[in-house]
């Protein structure tokens, strides 16, 4: 079937409202980046912030694949405008992990497109969110930090016990203290969301009328 003019342009209108929604997501995305707090429960350099919002707002309007180029470029502008505390090894994580939320957030959420749908993608998201967050902090991030900053890890481990004095290994530090940062980060971003999606959902759509 030939396609034809009118939906070439139709497709192409498409595609440049998408790339455009693309660029101003990942610009909020990076602006929400740049406001972080620090958590009671976890060090100071576990920071709590608000960025894979526009990530899944992005992912639910447009699919995983936008959704994950504004995770992308959102770490791309932190790096190079902010600069990096952890010698990147951070903000690589950082996406990973953001992925790990959007995409099957995403995914479900794309086979049918109803409230519970983005519920349970959401939830599903956060699960695998922190069960990757675990995996690539103690296997990957925590060793390159430690060693990108030439410090041992027990001074990281210590960094834990002194926030909570359960702490006091690698498995405790990954259970008390980078489990609980992701459950609640993906808890605060999905609840967000929800209540954002039907407002904003409309301009994401392209139907400002």
């Amino acid at each position: 079937m030939k396609t034809t003019g009118v939906e070439k342009s139709r497709s192409s209108v498409l595609s440049i409202h998408h790339i455009a929604q693309v660029g101003v997501l990942s610009a909020i995305a990076f602006l929400l980046m740049m406001v972080e707090f620090p958590l009671w429960f976890a060090p100071g350099f576990y920071r709590i912030d608000l960025s894979e919002l526009p990530v899944l707002l992005g992912t639910f309007a447009m699919g995983p694949i936008p959704g994950v180029m504004i995770e992308l470029i959102k770490v791309i502008l932190y790096m190079l405008l902010h600069g990096s505390s952890t010698a990147g090894v951070g903000d690589v994580a950082n996406f990973l992990i953001g992925c790990c939320l959007a995409v099957p957030a995403g995914m479900i959420y794309r086979h049918r497109k109803t409230k519970r749908n983005a519920v349970i993608g959401m939830a599903v998201g956060t699960l695998l969110m922190t069960a990757a967050g675990a995996l690539i902090n103690a296997y990957v991030l925590l060793p390159l930090y430690a060693a990108a900053f030439r410090m041992p890890m027990s001074a990281l481990i210590a960094a834990g016990t002194k926030i909570n004095p359960a702490i006091t290994d690698l498995s405790g530090f990954i259970f008390l203290a980078v489990v609980p940062f992701n459950l609640l980060k993906g808890f605060l971003v999905s609840t967000v969301t929800f209540l954002l999606y039907k407002h904003v959902s409309p301009i994401l759509h392209g139907r400002y009328r």
